[in-house]
């Protein structure tokens, strides 16, 4: 079955094609300028709140894990991973089933700050929701989940809404898992 999009033609589409071109290259370079402004806040860099909300989320991670889940390189995985390290962020622990990997999860500090980043970055998109006038606001995440899914070349069946809501929820802690600070 088409959708109404795919049956527009050639021109039609051509011309919507560059619009989107446009319209996504403004807002990827608006979206990281807000994230250098939202990680200054907190001491961190882009990619240290990154890999700090990651790790805090989806973790913990070897490191090379931590890089492909963030499209970094090797060497820049690492480089993040021993920034979070110095700020008291994450540590290292054995892997238990391989001597050779070590694993990084984020400390209490970490959990913290993850959580502090999330309730105001939370109410930075409220206001920004908020102050938006067009009725589509409310579609816009799901619109934002396509796109991400067809630049990345994920799909999902039909009946599978696919990710969560909150793609970093915070976790609970555990004491056999986090260190006393």
């Amino acid at each position: 079955m088409k959708s109404e999009d795919q049956s527009l033609n050639r021109p039609t589409l051509l011309k919507a094609a560059a619009h989107l071109q446009v319209a996504v290259n403004a807002f990827v370079k608006a979206v990281q300028a807000k994230d250098r402004s939202w990680a200054g806040r907190y001491g961190l860099s882009a990619s240290q709140l990154h890999g700090l909300l990651t790790l805090n989320g989806k973790g913990p991670f070897t490191v090379t894990c931590l890089g492909n889940t963030l499209h970094l390189e090797k060497s820049t995985a690492s480089r993040l991973a021993k920034g979070l390290i110095k700020l008291g962020l994450a540590r290292k622990r054995p892997s238990g089933s391989d001597d050779r990997k070590v694993i990084l999860q984020v400390t209490e500090k970490g959990m913290r700050l993850s959580r502090k980043i999330l309730n105001d970055l939370s109410e930075e998109y409220v206001e920004l929701l908020a102050s938006m006038e067009h009725e589509g606001k409310e579609t816009l995440p799901t619109l934002l989940d396509e796109l991400t899914r067809g630049f990345s070349g994920e799909t999902y069946p039909s009946d599978d809404p696919g990710p969560a809501e909150d793609p970093f929820p915070p976790r609970e802690s555990s004491r056999e898992e986090q260190p006393e600070e």
